[in-house]
């Protein structure tokens, strides 16, 4: 069995397009940011380094210094998928992290996106 494409995509090709949809919804980068180090435990150093490294998607989370375990409460469709649903934990913890931004985007309030 083949690996999915988005595992071996590295996490810096992706970030600016999280980044660009938040902007453009007005929402930051630094909210962005603050989004997947709530997901993934990364510091803004650590993030930061991830990005300038290229890692990809699979290295990125199983790399994650603390997976938030109030992940779990991230519910709802991403690309027509319910992120609940997804049964491959790599691709759920990508969905995970899709749909935070969805949610940005959509100008939800940072407690409710990080699950406060």
């Amino acid at each position: 069995m083949t690996k999915h494409r988005i595992y071996t995509t590295s996490f810096a090709s992706v970030y600016p397009h999280y980044v660009a949809k938040g902007e453009k919804k007005g929402r930051t980068k630094k909210e962005v940011d603050e989004i997947i180090c709530w997901l993934t435990g990364y510091n803004q150093k650590e993030l930061e380094k991830v990005i300038e490294n290229k890692i990809d998607f699979e290295t990125f989370f199983s790399e994650a210094p603390q997976l938030n375990p109030s992940r779990k409460l991230i519910k709802g469709v991403v690309c027509g998928v319910r992120v609940e649903d997804v049964e491959e934990p790599l691709m759920r913890e990508i969905r995970y992290l899709d749909k935070l931004i969805d949610e940005l985007a959509k100008g939800k309030a940072m407690e409710k996106i990080l699950r406060k």
